[in-house]
């Protein structure tokens, strides 16, 4: 894990001198440990602003939703910020089924996304550090499953099918600079 965050100081110092707030994007199939990770990064955070967290799970309109997430991430909160100025995202709403508010996510602190999709060819380079999660594809499933109450049982299927022509699309791995097996914890990283 140290060496996990001396590559995430190294993002942070590196986006500084290039006039911009760091983005660090965790990407990897679902219940391989992205939001743990992502909590984690966040909390040891090694530069002195705090970052923000974005969820892809907040983002995605849907089940069926991971590719158009995906393209939002991008022209919506990534490349504004890039480009100097605030990004933004609109949450869905999962209780009422259809997008809900605007949040505005302010340009001049670290940004640290999780979740799938991230790692898409047009994402990718508009990050300064993308990490790639991977797990035992049972173990995945289990912690998934167990993670959502039940919330995911009827879903797993359909988001799984979205998420192998996600790789096939767009060569997520290709993308990282680092990857990351957490079949067994504690996390062991390794480079690119």
């Amino acid at each position: 894990m140290e060496a996990l965050l001396e590559r995430v100081a190294s993002a942070d110092a590196a986006g500084r001198a290039s006039g911009h707030a760091a983005v660090v994007l965790i990407d990897g199939p679902a219940g391989a440990g992205k939001s743990t990770l992502a909590d984690l990064i966040v909390a040891r955070w090694p530069g002195g602003a705090e970052p923000t967290l974005v969820r892809m799970d907040d983002v995605y309109p849907g089940w069926g939703g991971l590719h158009e997430g995906s393209i939002d991430l991008g022209t919506e909160l990534l490349a504004p910020r890039r480009a100097g100025g605030p990004g933004r995202w609109q949450r869905y709403s999962w209780t009422l089924r259809r997008l809900d508010e605007w949040t505005i996510v302010d340009g001049s602190r670290p940004l640290v996304v999780e979740g799938c999709g991230t790692l898409s060819r047009a994402n990718a380079p508009l990050a300064d550090l993308r990490i790639w999660l991977t797990a035992d594809d049972s173990l995945r499933k289990e912690r998934a499953l167990r993670r959502d109450n039940g919330g995911f049982d009827a879903h797993w299927d359909h988001w799984q099918a979205q998420f192998d022509d996600y790789l096939a699309r767009e060569t997520p791995v290709a993308q990282a600079d680092v990857v990351l097996d957490v079949t067994d914890w504690p996390l062991v990283a390794r480079d690119r």
